[in-house]
């Protein structure tokens, strides 16, 4: 946890007595379970280009949620005005919902339990709160960035923004869980645009979105990310890749750095290991999963260097917090050991009702993402974890007589089994006899899940290792929007099928 305190302005909302009048109704009325839920969710972008600030935006999201069980069924309703006529009748409006959902609701809704949490506060880990800076100074950074991209040859145009996140979260239940949690999240970024002979094309900063504060922005701390050195690095890297030849279509052998890889892990693992997806529970955005749960503990998933956890402690991750949505305190576990599938992500519904999972436990994955919405499954940091003696990227590299450097993410598509997909990239470099010999353009990798990680012979040491991520994951109807890290070290994978993308787009 955080050496930061949650911000006083929430600390003085009366969620505690809005909680308690809720609770109290919701159990008169003859509620099995009954949860609370107060939040705050500030929001604040700025965007810039070619030097001139577009927009800067701030906006909050402020209200509560009451969740019960009621014959067997779930009912939820929620509001905005801050009294305790409305908390009363937000727990009524939750428990009439019940009483008509238990008559659609063949099987009886049942938790699994979970330790009283009394009290508890957590703070992710930040130094300065990105709230607590002017906006003129955000605006200034990123004005400065486009105004030095644009100096390169290559560069016609130029943007950058930022996104904020400031998250306040009170959470209740009858059984005496008390939790208050605040947590910071940004994305910054920036694009390099230009035109050469015969084409155009953008080349964007790679650094992650990460849970952390203004810090990362300026470049300080430990784990710093080099924002001057790669503003200065992105017009050649554009300049090169609008004068790089077409791929040559086939069988490469693919050297993945993270910044490429996480979104892949995201797709391919992250949203198939969703057990609410493997069990049919869940189709929307991109359908269900091949790795239905009768294959837990046989499916050969990948190769045998291939460990993947699920971590909702993890720190500066986009999805950690230190408790759910349901009062459950946060894990880590194994999703993949040694190439099999050992593991899915559980809320406490699903925990019960598969209880050779963590032990009868909900993992702590569920969230929602507004005061509006219900707590639905949602992923955890699902990371690739590194060997831990293992090759740097040039070693990899060096393994490779013909084959492809992949660095940075772009564009992708799966199937909704979560298993035939293709994705490109930002940057191609070709690698001859353990050698980068310049970059190539129009390049996509296609398999199947199990193909593409069945490839994988080796994995880097830490040293390589990159937490990545999605700032914008969409899972649910009505749709929801949730944060995710993806670690990984670079990775090598063997014949993997390369597609020239402007070839492809001629069929």
């Amino acid at each position: 946890m955080s050496g930061q305190q949650v911000d006083p302005s929430f600390l003085s909302l009366p969620y505690r007595s809005l909680g308690d009048t809720a609770l109290a109704r919701a159990q008169e009325l003859g509620a099995s379970h009954a949860d609370f839920r107060f939040e705050r969710v500030r929001y604040q972008d700025v965007a810039v280009r070619d030097a001139v600030l577009q927009s800067a935006s701030d906006r909050e999201d402020l209200g509560f949620a009451v969740r019960v069980l009621h014959g067997g069924a779930w009912g939820f309703a929620s509001g905005v005005v801050l009294t305790d006529e409305e908390a009363v009748r937000v727990a009524e409006t939750a428990v009439a919902v019940a009483r008509v959902a238990a008559a659609m609701t063949p099987v009886p809704v049942e938790l699994a339990p979970e330790p009283v949490h009394a009290d508890v506060t957590w703070v992710s880990s930040y130094d300065v709160n990105p709230f607590d800076v002017p906006v003129a100074e955000k605006a200034a950074v990123l004005v400065g960035w486009t105004e030095r991209l644009r100096t390169g040859a290559a560069v016609d145009h130029a943007s950058a923004y930022l996104q904020q996140v400031l998250e306040n979260k009170y959470y209740a239940d009858l059984t005496g869980t008390r939790t208050t949690q605040q947590r910071v999240r940004m994305q910054p970024g920036f694009e390099a645009m230009g035109a050469g002979a015969d084409t155009f094309d953008a080349m964007a900063s790679i650094a992650p979105p990460v849970g952390r504060g203004w810090e990362y922005v300026v470049g300080r701390g430990p784990e710093a990310w080099d924002w001057d050195a790669e503003v200065d690095e992105v017009p050649e890297l554009l300049a090169e890749k609008l004068k790089a030849p077409s791929v040559e279509a086939g069988s490469h052998d693919l050297v993945i750095h993270p910044s490429n890889l996480w979104l892949t892990i995201h797709e391919s693992i992250g949203h198939a290991t969703e057990l609410d997806r493997a069990l049919g529970y869940e189709a929307n955005y991109a359908g269900t999963s091949f790795a239905t749960y009768d294959q837990l503990g046989t499916l050969q998933y990948g190769s045998g260097v291939m460990n993947v956890t699920g971590d909702r402690t993890l720190e500066h991750g986009l999805a950690t917090v230190g408790y759910d949505d349901e009062g459950v305190e946060t894990q880590s576990w194994d999703i993949v050991r040694n190439g099999v599938l050992v593991g899915y992500q559980l809320d406490r519904a699903m925990g019960l009702m598969k209880p050779e999972l963590n032990g009868g436990r909900s993992n702590g994955c569920a969230y929602a993402d507004s005061p509006g919405h219900i707590p639905i499954q949602r992923m955890a940091n699902v990371s690739l974890q590194p060997a831990p003696d293992g090759p740097s990227t040039e070693e990899l590299i060096g393994r490779v007589e013909r084959g492809l450097y992949v660095v940075g993410d772009k564009s992708w598509s799966i199937d909704m089994q979560r298993f035939n997909f293709q994705f490109t990239g930002q940057r191609f470099y070709r690698i001859r006899d353990g050698e980068l010999v310049g970059q190539v353009r129009d390049v996509a990798y296609q398999a199947t899940t199990t193909e593409f990680w069945g490839s994988l012979e080796a994995v880097g040491g830490p040293d390589t290792w990159v937490l990545g991520g999605a700032f914008n994951c969409g899972k649910a109807q009505p749709g929801q929007v949730a944060s995710v890290s993806h670690g990984c070290p670079t990775s090598l994978f063997r014949g993997v099928n390369i597609l020239n993308t402007t070839d492809e787009a001629g069929h």
